[in-house]
């Protein structure tokens, strides 16, 4: 059964994006990971600081908690973000097999400060053929094929 959320883990990682915009450090993002009411993990947004486009404060986060724990997976962690996380942040938190995500401030708050995530969403609920976005062309999808195949019937893998 799923904890109730913490609205205290929610203002950490208000003050944190907070903070980072008042240091300078970077955007106005924080994320905190909390497992067992105990926080894992907390960063802030660091990609003008890293020159990391990746560096926003929910993948941090899940990097810190993943090294913190020693795990690749954080199943039983629930990830709070001052802001709802961009499709690369939720996609990481889904890959880390989180169990859930609270946010503070929308995508369309946040469109409204310049980070047009809030684009992203729209153009995602399209056909491809319809977006906007990067285009996107598959080659050499039968050799490509071969790492896949070469993982299924790979006898030392470990299962993610």
């Amino acid at each position: 059964m799923q904890a109730p959320p913490n609205p205290e883990f929610l203002r950490r990682a208000i003050a944190l994006a907070t903070e980072n915009v008042l240091s300078g450090a970077g955007g106005p993002f924080g994320a905190v990971i909390v497992r067992d009411g105990q926080i894992i993990a907390e960063a802030a947004n660091t990609v003008t600081a890293t020159d990391d486009p990746t560096a926003h404060a929910e993948v941090n986060a899940i990097r810190a908690a993943a090294k913190a724990l020693s795990v690749f997976t954080l199943a039983g962690c629930h990830l709070y973000s001052s802001c709802e996380p961009c499709p690369m942040c939720f996609s990481a938190a889904h890959w880390a097999r989180m169990e859930a995500i609270y946010y503070g401030a929308s995508s369309a708050d946040a469109a409204c400060a310049g980070f047009d995530d809030d684009f992203l969403y729209r153009e995602l609920r399209k056909d491809s053929a319809e977006r906007k976005l990067l285009p996107t062309t598959q080659l050499l999808g039968a050799e490509a094929w071969a790492s896949f195949a070469a993982w299924i019937a790979s006898t030392n893998k470990i299962d993610y």
